[in-house]
């Protein structure tokens, strides 16, 4: 165990990275919720738009498309399906196939204007050249701390490299 020091730390809490991205966490749920209400979470909505751009894919696949675990997917999901938004179709190996019902698609419909709504009222209070700026580095810091997304980068470069080499 170390000993705590008496030297104050160098970095403000409101200034620390971690904190800001948590609180900027809590300021989207918290719109969110204010434009929606309470009968769906931001996840479930995730997974309802991942599943209209993706119909049929398998569960592990959605949890990694959303970068949640795979327990708390399938939680969702059956969470999701028992309100008749979702269907999950048993495939071999106990895979399971998810896609939106109707009645899915219809929450969908009309929660997509709140979510661009709620965006919009987010992105506002910067100029447009900003809100580019704002999305290009939140994409870049995303990326670069995802480690499914380095992966797949290493082996889409890895591919690369062995058809450059073979030319």
């Amino acid at each position: 165990m170390t000993e705590p020091t008496d030297t104050p730390t160098t970095i403000a809490l409101y200034e620390e990275p971690g904190h800001l991205i948590r609180r900027a966490q809590q300021i989207a749920v918290s719109k969110f919720h204010d434009i929606q209400g309470r009968h769906v979470t931001p996840i479930q909505y995730a997974i309802l738009r991942t599943l209209h751009e993706t119909p049929g894919v398998d569960q592990v696949t959605l949890a990694q498309l959303i970068a949640l675990d795979t327990s708390s997917t399938a939680d969702i999901a059956a969470r999701l399906e028992a309100k008749g938004w979702i269907l999950r179709e048993v495939l071999p190996r106990r895979q399971r196939r998810l896609s939106l019902t109707p009645a899915g698609a219809v929450v969908l419909q009309e929660l997509r204007p709140g979510a661009d709504l709620m965006y919009r009222g987010m992105m506002s209070h910067l100029e447009p050249a900003e809100q580019q700026e704002f999305m290009r580095l939140l994409g870049k810091f995303v990326h670069l701390n995802d480690p499914l997304y380095l992966a797949k980068n290493r082996k889409t470069k890895a591919k690369d490299n062995v058809k450059e080499t073979a030319k």
